[in-house]
């Protein structure tokens, strides 16, 4: 509202009484409630466990006794009822969950407080035995326990002076006639409460006569260290009514032999146990049991291979797999592992990396150089080997081959990667020569590892002609035991 001016531009007794009339009827002169904003803080219960696919409730207060919102921080987890604080798991991870309150006249906002809970996969486990086995008297046999969680279980005797068991393993050996109990355990981890015990109960009974011990099942070998021993170790043996008294350990081709009066049994081989089978015979007061059939030497490894790329630095390009060695046929198996994508992810190196991983799991070649002593083994992403161009000749894959384009070009790219590491076969754990390390090699032509037709590799002038397409190179592969 525009009221003109009096006299000398003073406003005259009229114009005031119509100002004074307008305050009144708009209470503009009146004072509204007083916004005191105390301060008010939010504390949270005790963080409840939240199982996979269930529910928990969160309970948090303000000081200042006004009622709290929820939220959920992580919507692709979990989420939560704002007003209860019901928490529904959708997926396995961290549950962060935050509480409000927006105050009033009298309270300023609380700052924000929040809760973690871990998902877990389920808080309760349970245990179930397998089949009872035959255990003879004095014989051994194998129980097997298997815990829901997939968490080991671990094997007790609850009648000792009947039957022993050994905690690993559940190799079970009978001490005299009677009723073997065997306990089965499982602790328990950060995801899951410790099961209840379970028991199974195997009947032994004396026999009115005896024979020589049964052939020896079950048997297995696996390298030891240092790499020229190996750990033979044995399974069930129906102990023929009569004790065993110990076994033998014989090596195919002849000349290595090792007895021992109980699994394991260690055996030392000359330079190398590269090309050596085993079996084993039991021995009891009536004599010697026929052989058990022919065992290889197979171990499983753990392998990393780094390839230096100086052009995303501090991100390099890591192979981490395993396979399977057979050291009596000197052959690999079942190489697979992950392969990381160096041009992905923050500038972050790895461990703490958000690259992208590949998964390689098909072994589909196997060299042998006896130059360098073992052999070059090549996992790919696809089951193929088509990776790089094959238009210049060559089988497509090789490294150093196909000027680093991608099979086919220039037609649809299949997408695949590869990489190669090397096996010592006499010794999978030796630190690797410059000579073998140049050999390995990698390829990625799937599209986080692709620069157009150009697909990121890695290689050596002295393994394979050239460097990388990015200047890529290895540098290391180191090899430790499962």
């Amino acid at each position: 509202m525009k009221i003109a001016g009096g006299v000398n531009g003073r406003r005259g007794f009229g114009e005031v009484l119509v100002v004074l009339a307008v305050v009144s009827l708009c209470g503009c002169n009146s004072e509204g409630p007083a916004i005191q904003a105390r301060p008010q803080t939010i504390t949270f219960g005790a963080a409840p466990s939240l199982a996979m696919n269930d529910t928990a409730t969160v309970a948090a207060t303000a000081s200042s006794g006004l009622p709290v919102s929820y939220s959920s921080m992580t919507p692709t987890l979990c989420s939560v009822d704002s007003i209860t604080g019901v928490v529904i798991d959708i997926s396995v991870g961290t549950c962060v969950i935050a509480a409000n309150q927006s105050g009033n006249t009298t309270y300023a906002p609380a700052p924000q407080a929040t809760q973690t809970l871990p998902v877990i996969f389920n808080s309760i486990q349970t245990i179930a035995f397998g089949s009872v086995p035959t255990l003879s008297f004095g014989g051994t046999a194998i129980v097997t326990a298997a815990a829901s969680s997939g968490l080991a279980v671990s094997y007790s005797s609850t009648t000792p002076t009947v039957c022993s068991v050994d905690r690993n393993t559940g190799q079970v050996t009978d001490l005299m006639e009677g009723t073997c109990i065997v306990a089965a355990d499982q602790a328990g981890d950060a995801n899951y409460t410790a099961a209840a015990q379970v028991t199974l109960t195997i009947t032994v009974s004396a026999s009115s006569g005896f024979t020589v011990p049964g052939a020896p099942t079950g048997v297995t070998a696996t390298l030891g260290s240092p790499p020229n021993t190996v750990s033979v170790g044995i399974g069930a043996t129906n102990s023929g009514g009569s004790p065993i008294t110990g076994y033998t350990v014989t090596s195919n081709p002849a000349g290595l032999n090792a007895t021992g009066p109980a699994s394991p049994i260690n055996v030392t081989c000359p330079l190398t146990c590269a090309g050596y089978a085993f079996v084993v015979t039991a021995t009891n007061a009536a004599g010697d049991s026929v052989p058990s059939a022919q065992t290889d030497v197979m171990t499983t490894y753990d392998v990393v291979a780094n390839f230096f790329e100086p052009d995303t630095q501090p991100r390099d390009s890591l192979f981490i797999g395993s396979y399977m060695l057979n050291s009596t046929t000197r052959t690999v198996y079942n190489l697979h592992g992950v392969l990381s994508e160096s041009m992905t992810g923050d500038q972050v190196a790895y461990p703490n990396d958000n690259m992208t991983w590949l998964s390689l799991n098909n072994q589909l070649s196997s060299v042998s150089d006896s130059a360098l002593g073992g052999l070059l083994v090549t996992t790919f992403l696809l089951p193929t080997t088509n990776t790089l161009w094959a238009g210049a000749g060559g089988n497509g894959w090789d490294p150093g081959t196909g000027g680093g384009i991608y099979y086919g070009f220039p037609g649809a790219n299949p997408g695949n990667c590869y990489a190669r590491i090397f096996v010592n076969t006499a010794d999978p754990m030796a630190r690797l020569t410059q000579a073998q390390v140049d050999k390995l090699a990698y390829a990625d032509c799937t599209p986080g590892g692709k620069m157009g037709a150009t697909c990121m590799t890695g290689t050596t002038v002295a393994g394979y002609g050239s460097v990388g397409t990015m200047s890529g190179y290895p540098v290391s592969q180191t090899t430790t035991r499962h």
